[in-house]
């Protein structure tokens, strides 16, 4: 029969095993959130990571010239036409599952290139900032921080954007330091292929629970996503 001390044991080694399959998972890998292209059909009004992906291998191409947001406007529906005319295809400004196949690299595309430590340091921002709300809602937050790093206002690099003081609740409240589950991994890598629901914010807040509402709220507001209010 084990002693207290040897149980203890056990339950250290078995979460230390969990925590280590958690942070080495491949970054091939790109999850079940629509992060992979060729799994749906994509037309004018879509989002998504796939998207993201898509829209970096138009531009590799030459076809598309807008930002990398994994948002179906008019200028990515213009970009596939362009494709589609160039190889004497139906244009229609859909991306059909065999245009997809044909353009995608399968891999991850960063929009700029992030470490391990980085990505799940975002994904536990995400994790203790909009766990519970859904997939969109949660890469909308990471989207806000990817944003942040892009922008002269803010530090270049997620880490310091994520250590300004009084920027995230969950910082403050312990939240942060929750290991992040595989949807906000799977969140924080869509942020980083630039999927962007938040229609580029600089800025979230949840207007039940703010206590500065004075500020943020002079803020021009974007949309508003779940629980979560988005700003600029």
């Amino acid at each position: 029969m084990m002693n207290g001390s040897e149980i203890w044991k056990i339950g250290m080694i078995v979460m230390f095993l969990a925590l280590t399959m958690l942070i080495s998972a491949d970054e091939e890998v790109l999850g079940s959130y629509n992060l992979r292209p060729g799994e749906r059909e994509l037309a004018p009004g879509d989002e998504g990571a796939d998207l993201a992906l898509l829209q970096r291998e138009l531009a590799d191409r030459g076809y598309y010239d807008g930002s990398i947001d994994g948002l179906y406007g008019l200028r990515t529906e213009e970009a596939v036409k362009r494709f589609q005319d160039n190889y004497n295809l139906v244009t229609d400004g859909r991306l059909d599952i065999t245009i997809q196949k044909s353009l995608s690299s399968n891999k991850l595309a960063s929009k700029y290139s992030v470490s391990r430590s980085e990505l799940m340091t975002l994904a536990r921002i995400i994790h203790g900032e909009a766990r519970g709300e859904d997939f969109r809602g949660m890469v909308a937050v990471g989207a806000v921080i990817v944003n942040r790093v892009e922008d002269h206002r803010f530090p270049d690099n997620i880490q310091d954007v994520i250590s300004e003081d009084g920027q995230f609740s969950s910082l403050m409240d312990g939240q942060a330091d929750l290991n992040p589950n595989q949807e906000s991994i799977d969140a924080a890598r869509a942020a980083l292929t630039g999927y962007d629901p938040s229609r580029q914010s600089y800025f979230f807040y949840n207007p039940e629970v703010a206590t500065n509402l004075a500020w943020i709220s002079q803020r021009p507001i974007v949309q508003r996503i779940g629980g979560h209010v988005f700003a600029r």
